[in-house]
């Protein structure tokens, strides 16, 4: 597990080595990069840091085109990434999790992210359930639900948006109905990332009245009656996540899984939304940085007009550079650029982004 002062790597640290995968000949090229993304950190974020830069070298880029490209969830090294504390980075240590902090956890993501983008933002999710669980949940729920998500032994997925409500949260239709102690849901999600294969769906759903205050909170088990799943969505990105809509039909669930109290749902979902906007982010910057290295490389070997291509052309945007290669399936940046184009619509779009931002701004 990786938790503050409990842990230290042998190995020297020094100025960033990331091992890319270049596509040629599906091998891999050292690049040294020019970007040194340790810097500002101390020396315990560095060695975290360095776990997931190896771990996003050794065990996802090699194999990040075939994941996407056959559209696999790659669930064995998922659980090798929780057996070094990526199951629950931001999570209690009672329940398993490494209990690092929200820059720590922004640290690795970003690290990850060079390795596969689209994975690690399914991890980055994953956390976000375990962390809603942790934070909102009773004893019981903690210690039933945290420890096999923490080693990825169980899967997780958040579901708030619906086919009808997507930026505006507060309007979402899926009814939790209490009778005795089981509530029974019905209604749907959709763009679930894990859909189908996730076994621990968090819930937002309708205990009360319109509005905010009737949202609540519940932990729903795959195989529970009522519950099943949309086809699997075919996108544009993130192919190593399965992505399905949630359906409820009379799916009885036990009272005992609600998270907090009736009412406190939608403060949850946001609460969580708010560490998965920053997840996401740093899978973002995760993206960007393979891509400047990758083009780096190829701006440098690429020649043009008897001299390297590096020394003709100018661009911030890599796959722009890279020219018709860049186009081409068999060279990794455009899957970069494919992977992290949904991060402009989930986690709350760009346009609310700007809209929260300007909020915050008037009401400083």
């Amino acid at each position: 597990m990786l938790w503050s002062g409990g842990w230290r790597l042998t190995v020297q640290l020094g100025c960033l080595r990331g091992v890319l995968w270049a596509p040629t000949h599906r091998t891999l090229r050292r690049l040294v990069s020019c970007i040194d993304p340790s810097m500002g950190l101390n020396e315990e974020q560095k060695e975290f840091q360095k776990v997931a830069f190896d771990f996003a070298t050794q065990e996802m880029a090699p194999y990040m085109a075939e994941w996407d490209q056959k559209e696999l969830f790659p669930v064995d090294v998922m659980r090798k990434a929780a057996q070094i504390g990526f199951g629950g980075v931001y999570v209690r240590t009672d329940v398993g999790g490494s209990g690092l902090s929200r820059l720590d956890t922004s640290v690795i993501f970003e690290a990850l992210a060079t390795g596969c983008t689209s994975t690690t933002a399914y991890i980055s999710i994953h956390n976000m359930c375990v962390w809603i669980i942790d934070t909102f949940g009773n004893e019981e729920q903690r210690h039933t639900f945290c420890p096999p998500l923490c080693t990825m032994e169980k899967f997780a997925s958040y579901c708030l948006t619906e086919p009808e409500s997507g930026s505006d949260a507060a309007s979402i239709l899926t009814s939790a109905k209490q009778q005795g102690d089981h509530y029974i849901l019905n209604g749907s999600k959709a763009f679930i990332s894990g859909g189908g294969e996730s076994d621990i769906y968090v819930v937002m759903c309708r205990t009360g009245g319109p509005g905010p205050k009737g949202i609540s909170c519940i932990v729903v088990e795959k195989g529970t009656p009522g519950l099943s799943f949309g086809k699997k969505e075919k996108k544009v990105g993130w192919n190593s996540q399965p992505t399905r809509a949630v359906i409820f039909e009379d799916c009885a669930v036990p009272v005992a899984n609600r998270i907090g109290s009736e009412g406190q749902g939608f403060l949850i979902a946001m609460k969580g939304l708010n560490g998965g906007r920053i997840n996401v982010a740093s899978c973002s910057l995760g993206a960007a940085h393979a891509s400047v290295v990758l083009t780096r490389d190829h701006l440098n070997v690429r020649r043009q007009f008897g001299k390297p291509l590096a020394s003709n052309q100018i661009c911030n945007q890599a796959l722009q550079m890279h020219g018709g290669y860049g186009y081409l399936k068999d060279y990794a940046v455009q899957q970069y650029v494919r992977d992290s184009r949904v991060h402009q619509i989930l986690e709350g779009s760009n346009e609310v982004m700007r809209m929260l931002i300007s909020r915050s701004l008037i009401h400083e």
